[in-house]
């Protein structure tokens, strides 16, 4: 029952921030925070509704990673891949390094709790800036093919850091000894089991996705078929897992490999159910376990992580954009590339299951109150730089 009505909660949120021009996943958030404030006054969920919320949660995040992976446009990502590299080392970098610095000496987190924070916030939310250039009619311009591009780029490299965090992190913590010859230990397993998933995955996209869609296709007609390619991907997702890499990562690996196609996954309209159905569920289910005596020292710190966020990103695209997209489209790019979400989210709510050592309870809050502030500031100032744009250049919403 409770279940339901988190169903038909989020429905209705999500449709009200529409009409208000706010993300669904702040919504989501609050959603679930508002059930945690409920929780500890009334004691409505037990151990039983949690573990069914833990559990479509899981689910949540399969489906948000494959569909970043399906909706990678690999031709295209390729074709741009000189003119984004410099920009996406760029962002990348100075966000994980500005991330690091802030927790580490700003906020004295520890060690590994300030390796994540890191990780999360060399990411981007390129769903919340998109939306804004699709309003304004500037989605099909070379600029946004490029943020586009980049943003994917964030999101694959945050991952691919997730999984070697994962991996390190425990040697990190029990180490007594020299950390070297154990973290290049811990890096040679990790780098062996890669190499096996990618070969698995280059096989499977190579020899096996087209005749696998192709019989979906036969055998169930559309709109079905994607149901069958969402089954394909969580069972390599569950590769991924019993190799360590947790399903997450194994999910978007799968949606890459079924990614031939993106235009013909964003207007399949049952992976578009299957997705509103679960992804509200993670967001839900973080909001739903913020630690709320820990979201006091989360907000300040999470102000201070939004400085790092916006500096790290902005400076980061600006600096090695400039050459190609001239001054205010570099800025323009920089700021659409602030908002941290779901990748985000992801990276802390995996790195929380190692245990409160790896992550503990204000440094998660911190980066929620990040990813919030980020994905509501963040479209305001995209939307009047993309008008200014247009009245400096007098030729409508076009910005490359």
């Amino acid at each position: 029952m409770l279940a339901g009505g988190v169903v038909v909660s989020a429905i209705l949120v999500r449709a009200g921030c529409r009409r208000l021009g706010v993300p669904a996943l702040v919504g989501h958030l609050l959603l679930g925070f508002a059930g945690a404030l409920a929780n500890a006054a009334w004691d409505l969920f037990g151990a039983h509704a949690l573990g069914v919320f833990e559990l479509l949660a899981g689910i949540g995040i399969v489906c948000i990673l494959f569909r970043v992976g399906l909706e990678v446009d690999k031709p295209a990502l390729v074709s741009q891949l000189g003119r984004a590299v410099w920009i996406w080392v760029g962002n990348v970098g100075l966000s994980a390094v500005a991330g690091y610095v802030t927790a580490r000496y700003l906020l004295d987190f520890e060690l590994i709790p300030s390796l994540f924070v890191a990780v999360a916030l060399s990411v981007t939310s390129v769903g919340v800036s998109v939306e804004v250039w699709r309003e304004v009619g500037a989605l099909r311009t070379r600029a946004a093919s490029l943020l586009v591009d980049i943003a994917e780029l964030d999101d694959i490299t945050g991952v691919a850091l997730l999984a070697v965090l994962l991996a390190i992190a425990p040697v990190l913590a029990g180490s007594g000894g020299s950390l070297l010859p154990l973290i290049g230990l811990a890096g040679v397993t990790v780098a062996g089991k890669a190499l096996l998933f990618f070969a698995f995955c280059l096989v499977f996209a190579r020899y096996l996705e087209r005749p696998i869609t192709g019989f979906f296709r036969r055998v169930e007609p559309a709109p079905n078929p994607m149901m069958l390619v969402v089954a394909s991907g969580v069972m390599i997702a569950a590769v991924a897992d019993w190799l360590g890499f947790t399903l997450a990562i194994g999910a978007l690996f799968a949606g890459l490999i079924f990614s031939r196609d993106p235009e013909a996954v964003k207007r399949d309209a049952s992976f578009t159910a299957i997705y509103d159905l679960f992804a509200p569920f993670f967001f839900i289910h973080i909001g739903l376990t913020l630690d709320v005596a820990a979201l006091g020292v989360g907000v300040g710190a999470g102000l201070a992580l939004l400085i790092a966020g916006v500096v790290g990103k902005v400076l980061g695209t600006t600096v090695p954009a400039l050459r190609s997209a001239g001054l205010h489209g570099a800025v323009l790019l920089g700021v659409s590339m602030v908002p941290r979400a779901e990748i985000a989210m992801v990276i802390m709510s995996e790195g929380r299951k190692l245990g409160a050592w790896a992550v503990p309870p204000e440094a998660f809050a911190a980066v929620v109150v990040m990813a919030a502030a980020t994905s509501l500031v963040a479209p305001i100032v995209v939307r009047a730089l993309i008008k200014r744009w247009s009245e400096l250049k007098g030729d409508g919403p076009s910005v490359a």
